[in-house]
């Protein structure tokens, strides 16, 4: 815990998302304080609260989350209390020291039976306990803070944590075939491209006399759309080309591989809120998954300041 006035309070510090923040975010700023269990937890309010007030940042990013998709359906209460009643815990005490949240928020807040890219204005409509818990955190999130900014994104990948790029690699290794559902659709968003997102939208979120536009719901993934299938053919394809081995990917439907919590067939997200807002925009998925292999291979070769100006904008 901190008691001396940080810049950025990140809530989580072990996951995909609050790794890349802190990875992005310390480059440039010493500030950055991340905090979380036992210190902080979600499913304890005061703990929440208690961390902020004593950090007194200028935003609170929320980058914990409950993500077990289908254990959700058989713990509904701590997906709630930790998607619903934890954030809203963060963004009450964020209020009260003036400051500005920061919270992630999913594509399975919709039922995927749109057919072209949902935009934030269109009704939501979880189908599972999973999605239901998140859209009823960011319902609460903005009730609790006017300076709220919701990022929904979606089939978060990077080279920290667990992910379905990772799991795709570590199958290859144990298998000659794999079976992938092509059926459901979706933006891969990297979660380091994300970091830097919200690299350069602290300022416009901490400023004196902030832009009321910059606050509200914005669709965050990385540009394109695929399948899981399509997804997992491109992780393979990278792997082999650095020198990992070569494996058959096999389309599926949704019908062959049944799970507990029932998924949008299509929750592809468009982007052009945050483009038109801030002049932002990550950049395609397939160049965020060369550079997320070329650092699981051990080989990078690009910098984070590359990174960074493929997420130019408006007001950088």
């Amino acid at each position: 815990m901190t008691d001396v006035p940080c810049s950025t309070f990140i809530i989580g510090k072990s996951g995909q998302v609050s790794s890349s923040l802190l990875e992005a975010l310390r480059a440039e700023d010493n500030r950055v304080f991340a905090c979380g269990r036992p210190e902080i937890d979600l499913l304890d309010p005061e703990s929440v609260r208690r961390a902020i007030l004593a950090a007194r940042p200028k935003v609170v990013v929320n980058a914990a989350a409950y993500t077990a998709v289908d254990r959700a359906e058989d713990e509904p209460e701590i997906a709630y209390a930790v998607n619903a009643a934890g954030a809203e815990a963060a963004a009450k005490a964020a209020a009260e020291i003036d400051a500005a949240i920061i919270h992630f928020s999913t594509d399975y807040v919709f039922d995927g039976s749109k057919r072209t890219p949902y935009v934030e204005t269109d009704p939501v409509s979880p189908i599972g306990v999973y999605g239901r818990s998140k859209q009823e955190g960011e319902v609460r999130v903005a009730a609790a803070n006017p300076k709220h900014i919701i990022l929904r994104t979606a089939w978060i990948f990077s080279p920290f944590g667990g992910n379905f790029a990772k799991t795709m690699l570590r199958l290859s290794k144990e298998r000659r075939e794999i079976k992938v559902v092509d059926d459901q659709c979706g933006n891969p968003t990297h979660a380091l491209d994300l970091a830097e997102l919200v690299r350069k939208v602290l300022p416009l979120a901490s400023a004196q006399s902030p832009d009321p536009r910059i606050f509200g719901t914005f669709h965050t993934v990385n540009h394109g759309e695929t399948t899981w299938f399509g997804f997992a053919k491109a992780i393979l394809e990278g792997a082999a080309q650095r020198g990992g081995s070569e494996v058959a990917v096999l389309p599926i439907g949704t019908k062959d591989y049944p799970t507990k919590a029932e998924r949008p067939a299509y929750s592809v997200l468009s982007t052009d809120k945050l483009r038109d807002v801030t002049g932002f925009q990550l950049r395609p998925w397939r160049e965020a998954l060369s550079d997320c292999l070329d650092r699981l291979a051990g080989s990078p070769h690009r910098v984070a300041a590359e990174r960074s100006q493929q997420i130019g904008g408006k007001f950088a």
